[in-house]
């Protein structure tokens, strides 16, 4: 078991990955990723209970999916520093014939990814659809997700929503980044989502809020807490406050890095402001 110190310096190593993936090729999402590094993280170095190596099946152990597939950068750095593949690689971001494209996909066949994702509101379903199979396989491991605030403007998740609830999908701990901030600008302006936890609540899930999603210890007793909650008759929400660009000072709370990359001079401050930890690829 790692200690804070250890998964907070992973988690500094891991923003110095995303500001330099970004970076290197003028392209790509900041700003969400850099708010989520605390949870990813957490996720895959102490959550979730995964098997050694990587098959598509995903049997005997706990699953993870990423709906908002955008924010790929700290996906994929924490799936190379979790050993999925090599650290390295990493210098292949978006490149063409890259194993790591801007969202991620599966066809090129990259450790750790189970689904393309990217257009918003899906993942939830596809989600839900891996909790039933689960119960189907006799498994008794969980499924993870992770959602953007924004996207939940998308239809097809309240669908899903409402079936995850009438069908009894209790092995499913669904999170929701809420930082308030999608391309065009505030949720709030954007299209007001009013409570998040209401709406949930309403459509029969369990809720549980993480104020400080960018708190390692919050996370994992947060996190803790939903999964004692499985298993009960209702799919569990989390619902994990976090701020957009966190760890970099001029990205934090606003839009406006929600799809931009920094340039030299940004970059070198945002390296500053994250010294390295574990070795740069």
């Amino acid at each position: 078991m790692a200690s804070t110190q250890q998964l907070n310096d992973l988690t500094t190593q891991v923003r110095r990955d995303i500001l330099r993936m970004v970076h290197k090729v003028n392209s790509g999402h900041p700003g969400g990723s850099l708010g989520c590094a605390e949870f990813f993280v957490a996720l895959y170095n102490e959550i979730m209970e995964r098997k050694e190596g990587f098959d598509m099946d995903g049997k005997n152990e706990d699953l993870f999916f990423l709906s908002n597939g955008h924010i790929s950068p700290v996906y994929y750095s924490v799936l190379a520093r979790a050993g999925y593949f090599p650290v390295d690689e990493l210098n292949t971001f978006r490149l063409i014939d890259s194993r790591l494209q801007g969202h991620p996909t599966t066809h090129e066949g990259l450790p750790g990814i189970r689904i393309a994702s990217g257009s918003l509101g899906q993942g939830m379903s596809v989600a839900i659809g891996a909790a039933e199979a689960k119960k189907l396989n006799k498994d008794n491991h969980l499924i993870y997700s992770l959602h953007g605030d924004g996207e939940l403007q998308e239809g097809q998740n309240w669908e899903a929503i409402m079936y995850a609830a009438a069908n009894k999908v209790d092995n499913l701990i669904a999170t929701v980044d809420l930082n308030g901030q999608q391309i065009d600008g505030s949720t709030d302006q954007v299209l007001n989502l009013g409570s998040v936890r209401a709406k949930f609540e309403a459509f029969g899930w369990t809720v549980v809020e993480i104020e400080n999603g960018n708190n390692i210890e919050a996370i994992l007793e947060g996190m803790t807490k939903a999964k004692t909650l499985t298993g009960q008759g209702k799919p569990v929400c989390v619902l994990l406050k976090t701020v957009m660009g966190n760890g970099v000072d001029f990205m934090m709370h606003t839009h406006a890095w929600h799809g931009k990359a920094p340039n030299d001079e940004q970059l070198e401050i945002g390296l500053n402001q994250n010294p390295e930890t574990l070795g740069d690829y």
